[in-house]
């Protein structure tokens, strides 16, 4: 299936507050890993995917990632939303909104990796006839990302938050697709979260969740960063 008509999007704008001691002043998907950016891992995977257009919604220092990547990587076209101020992940996509020239748009986290087959995504979102879903993995530990429950037809039935619980269960890795008029109901101009305020209003709506077993990352903090050598380096991943 060619993805020449759907716009994915790459959530770039974080700060990074808690990875400035190893960041040296860089954005977060800056981040050297094995020698090259975060960022380029996951536009490898959209290159792999056969997408062809990129929209990067920036804010922090949104000019070092420009200068680092033009407006082409290999033969993905590179297109630049910056924020003039910090609109979090659901602000920053609204801006983006009058770029995305397709009907579905893909939406990924630029600071997380995981090893999703993305067309087995857009078709299995597109049998569903939905405006909402989103790609979902078993950790061992959902402490530090917060819990997802879904039925037994998928749908996402609750989010729940961070705990001080080390238990096993479904998380949301930051890969989302989305019907694009859906994304008009996020207040344009204003600081709001996907994950905090629009999915949990969402919910009713119906958001449905695909599970993959590949594996997952989030540098979000300096442990998990200090393990992402290792996780790029076992390349033999399996979906």
């Amino acid at each position: 299936m060619s993805k020449k008509n759907v716009t994915a999007v790459i959530l770039a704008g974080g700060l990074g507050t808690r990875l400035q001691s190893v960041l040296s002043n860089k954005p977060k998907v800056l981040a050297t890993v094995k020698g090259r950016p975060f960022l380029s891992y996951i536009l490898d995977q959209l290159y792999d995917a056969d997408f062809k257009r990129v929209v990067l919604c920036t804010g922090y220092k949104a000019d070092h990632i420009q200068k680092a990547f033009g407006d082409v990587y290999k033969s993905l076209v590179l297109v630049y939303s910056q924020e003039v101020v910090p609109l979090d992940t659901g602000g920053a996509l609204r801006l983006a909104y009058p770029l995305l020239e397709s009907e579905r748009v893909l939406v990924m986290n630029g600071d997380s990796y995981c090893q999703v087959d993305l067309e087995a995504f857009e078709k299995w979102h597109c049998e569903r006839k939905v405006s909402v879903s989103m790609v979902l993995t078993q950790v061992p530990d959902v402490s530090r990302f917060g819990r997802i429950r879904i039925s037994t037809e998928k749908r996402v039935l609750t989010f729940e938050e961070k705990t001080q619980k080390a238990v096993p269960g479904l998380i949301n890795v930051g890969i989302y697709m989305f019907s694009r008029l859906c994304l008009l109901e996020i207040p344009e101009k204003e600081k709001i979260s996907l994950e905090k305020t629009m999915f949990p209003k969402w919910v009713s709506m119906g958001i449905f969740g695909f599970e993959t077993r590949g594996k997952f990352i989030d540098i979000g903090t300096p442990e998990s960063f200090a393990s992402a050598e290792e996780f790029f380096g076992n390349c033999a991943f399996e979906l």
